[in-house]
């Protein structure tokens, strides 16, 4: 027998994704963002980015063997009349030809097929030819969480393995800037350890305080930011108010700040198959936005992976026409 606040839960989870929703509403208003799609070889990643396309997201440019790609359209009856496709002999040779579109100006996004994840990023760090800029590159989990009334960004759950206080600088940094991009009101970062207290024997208690302290003296910047929080700090203001934690950020964050990608993974994942989020992923900290998609991924979070990096890509483009006008 159900309890009231398992239907509650079970409720919430039932509840439609309008976060996503209202995301690709507005994405739907701005002119396709040009992406290159390294090496669409199977039905899930192709059709992903097909149905991004009928959506208005993104103009897909199909890199990778022709004959493949086609030969995949066909078997799955999807329709790629009118894509353009430049070919590629093999994966790696796709993820090097994508990023050189990027480089040569004709996408303003990334997206990734049926090929590795290493294959596609070890393109876009390689030295010379790749899409480096001063940030850090790293990962953030754009949730929708059907029982929490915002949009979550959990970072990075993907790229840092154990990132450096510095890593973790530009990790932040990072993730608000996409949250501006999102154009969420206000940003509250939560930095997430195992306790809300600075404690020497835990590392990350104490990086989480010198980081709250690098907010305060503008070192990151566009946010709220505070930590160390544990995790029901960082989301319930019930748990706020039981500890009795003064801070903005607390029992609100929007943004949460993983310690490491072990933690991040577990995290996100347990969001996803215990609360019934849906995850888009979004690479940052290159020349462009990077779309992370898994064939494990829903069509609604396929889509709303194109519909952030859309909106990374807008974000861009108005910085960039604001820079030329002063």
């Amino acid at each position: 027998m159900m309890t009231a606040a398992t239907l509650e839960t079970h409720h919430a989870m039932e509840r439609t994704h309008d976060k996503y929703q209202r995301l690709l509403d507005f994405c739907r208003t701005l002119p396709p963002t040009p992406t290159a799609v390294a090496h669409p070889c199977d039905d899930s990643s192709l059709r992903g980015a097909v149905e991004a396309a009928k959506q208005g997201l993104i103009a897909p440019i199909l890199v990778g063997p022709r004959a493949r790609i086609e030969a995949v359209a066909k078997a799955g009856d999807i329709d790629i009349g009118g894509l353009p496709i430049v070919d590629a002999p093999y994966s790696e040779a796709s993820a090097a030809k994508a990023v050189e579109l990027v480089r040569l100006g004709k996408a303003e996004a990334l997206m990734k097929g049926s090929l590795h994840t290493d294959e596609l990023m070890g393109a876009v760090v390689a030295r010379d030819t790749g899409l480096r800029t001063a940030r850090r590159i790293s990962h953030c989990f754009v949730m929708d969480v059907p029982s929490y009334a915002e949009t979550l960004i959990v970072t990075d759950a993907a790229v840092n393995i154990a990132p450096t206080m510095e890593d973790k600088v530009h990790i932040i940094q990072n993730a608000i800037d996409l949250a501006h991009a999102l154009r969420m009101p206000e940003v509250r970062v939560a930095i997430l350890s195992a306790m809300e207290t600075v404690n020497p024997k835990i590392p990350s208690t104490v990086e989480a305080g010198a980081l709250c302290k690098m907010a305060d003296r503008g070192q990151i910047t566009g946010a709220l930011v505070d930590g160390p929080l544990a995790l029901d700090n960082a989301i319930s203001l019930e748990s706020v108010k039981i500890k009795k934690i003064d801070s903005p950020v607390a029992g609100r964050a929007n943004v949460l700040v993983v310690p490491d990608l072990e933690a991040g993974n577990m995290l996100a994942k347990s969001l996803s198959f215990l609360a019934g989020a849906d995850a888009a992923g979004i690479v940052l900290g290159a020349r462009v936005p990077i779309i992370l998609t898994s064939r494990a991924d829903s069509v609604a979070t396929r889509l709303a992976s194109c519909g952030v990096a859309a909106l990374v890509a807008q974000a861009r483009r108005e910085a960039a026409a604001k820079a030329v006008a002063s």
